[in-house]
């Protein structure tokens, strides 16, 4: 009886993993609470404090303390009794430079040490708390090693079986080829990779990326001129991959390889500048037998080639992000996504106030729809157009609704047209509490939940049960 409460605790307290400090309260019911509480509380580096480190450094063995001794370095902790815990231990989430910088913050608090020599006493620091992980974490999940230098992290004993079951590594490119190397013989089960391309890419990533059988995940942030030609072609044989997703501000990205990746499921092109899509004519015939998300909600490739790749894939697509060719829609295209998508359960692309009809034709042919994300302001639709439409034309199976604020747009929904609205959206059937958001580029004064009128009626509507979520959100 008791194991099975300790279980359900366990399954409740879960829920609190991102709230310390509720967290933190349930370790102080009583024994019990304590032991399910602290190795959630203690699973992500990210959210450590002070008071966290203190207690890793109170669990340093005794040859650690003498290092830092000998160097100076005399923290006092709260408590002469051992630890409770090996609180290292409980860490499956674990990031490198979050550690390094909390340290040096912390570190920069105790009035003996000086600024002078403040790096050095961090770095010896971070090393004796690095090497307690390697040494009593029994099976790391994540790793983030994004913005870390050579000499933060060495492969201490212990790191061989602390990494071998590693799922999720976040790394960047220009990292030492003997680290790739080393990393290469003990992960071979990575599931996630989030890779950052800045000033040179190593020789030894290909080898690390050579031994993943598994991958299913793969995100790469693009910061630099570097030819990706060597790394691409080291992708290609990553045929289980699943989730494909690419950034760029500015560099130009060679797109040919995704063909290779017949599993595809999401594919994600979040590139700044049209120019990066100079090659997507490789990619408009492409079939991806099992794709159901694409996103590419900023820079977009010519309309004709994504309508010719839409035209292949559209029918598996759940959700379709499309963003635009210097801030304009495309009507042939958005009937392209009528005809080709009708498996749509979220939608997200622009129509212009002359568009109404093909709107209304994506509501038609698109039944199974649940989100739509529809711009307004400019030359596309207006708040009251948008909402009249939904309400009028759209299926039973659609709850959510964001409404996305070209530019400086501004609110110009009166009170009288916003009641209209959800009178209309109660006499729906079957009825559906609805999702309201509304979306801005820019943080505006005037937008729709500044007006006293507006927001008066959405909480009367919220506290009828009608709204279910309303969010004001600027990007």
């Amino acid at each position: 009886m008791s194991q099975l409460f300790a279980d359900c605790l366990n399954e409740i307290l879960e829920y609190l993993q991102d709230d310390m400090i509720t967290l933190h309260s349930c370790l102080l019911v009583n024994h019990l609470w304590c032991e399910v509480s602290v190795r959630i509380f203690w699973r992500n580096s990210w959210n450590y404090r002070d008071s966290n480190l203190r207690t890793l450094i109170a669990c340093l063995p005794t040859e650690s303390k003498e290092i830092l001794s000998k160097n100076g370095i005399i923290i006092t902790t709260s408590t002469s009794k051992p630890p409770m815990y090996n609180y290292a231990s409980f860490c499956k989430v674990l990031s490198i430079n979050r550690v390094d910088y909390k340290l040096e913050k912390f570190l920069k608090n105790q009035q003996y040490i000086s600024l002078q020599n403040l790096n050095d006493i961090t770095y010896i620091l971070s090393q004796e708390i690095f090497k307690l992980y390697m040494n009593q974490i029994g099976s790391l999940k994540s790793i983030y090693l994004q913005n870390f230098t050579n000499s933060t992290f060495n492969f201490y004993p212990g790191t061989k079986d602390c990494l071998k079951n590693l799922t999720e590594l976040y790394i960047r490119s220009d990292i030492s080829s003997e680290f790739f190397y080393q990393l290469s013989k003990i992960c071979h089960n990575i599931l996630l990779l989030n890779l950052s391309i800045e000033l040179f890419i190593s020789e030894g990533l290909t080898d690390l990326i050579s031994v993943q059988e598994n991958l299913k995940y793969l995100t790469i942030d693009h910061h630099t001129m570097e030819n990706l030609k060597d790394l691409t072609f080291s992708l290609t044989k990553l045929i289980n991959l699943s989730k494909l997703c690419l950034y760029s501000s500015k560099y130009y990205f060679s797109l040919s390889f995704i063909i290779n990746f017949i599993n595809l499921q999401e594919l994600r092109l979040l590139f700044e500048y049209d120019e990066c899509f100079k090659d997507f004519e490789e990619l408009q015939y492409a079939f991806f037998p099992k794709l159901q998300i694409l996103n590419i909600v900023h820079a977009c490739p010519k309309y004709e080639l994504l309508m010719k790749f839409l035209e292949i894939n559209g029918k598996n697509l759940k959700e379709c992000y499309i963003g635009y060719n210097n801030g304009k829609s495309d009507n042939l295209l958005n009937l392209t996504i009528a005809k080709f998508c009708p498996n749509l359960r979220k939608l997200s692309v622009g129509f212009k106030s002359s568009e109404l009809e093909t709107l209304k034709i994506v509501y038609n042919n698109c039944q199974y729809l649940e989100s739509i994300n529809i711009w307004c302001g400019s030359e596309f639709l207006s708040e009251k157009e948008a909402l009249e439409l939904v309400v009028n034309y759209s299926h039973k199976n659609l709850y959510e609704i964001i409404l996305y604020h070209m530019y400086f747009t501004r609110s110009k929904l009166l009170p009288e047209d916003l009641e209209s609205f959800f009178i209309s959206w109660i006499n729906r059937v079957p009825q559906k509490s609805l999702c309201l958001i509304i979306n801005h580029c820019y943080d505006i004064k005037d937008s729709l939940d500044t007006n006293y009128e507006n927001m008066e009626i959405i909480n009367k509507y919220i506290k009828l049960g009608i709204i279910k979520k309303f969010e004001v959100t600027s990007i």
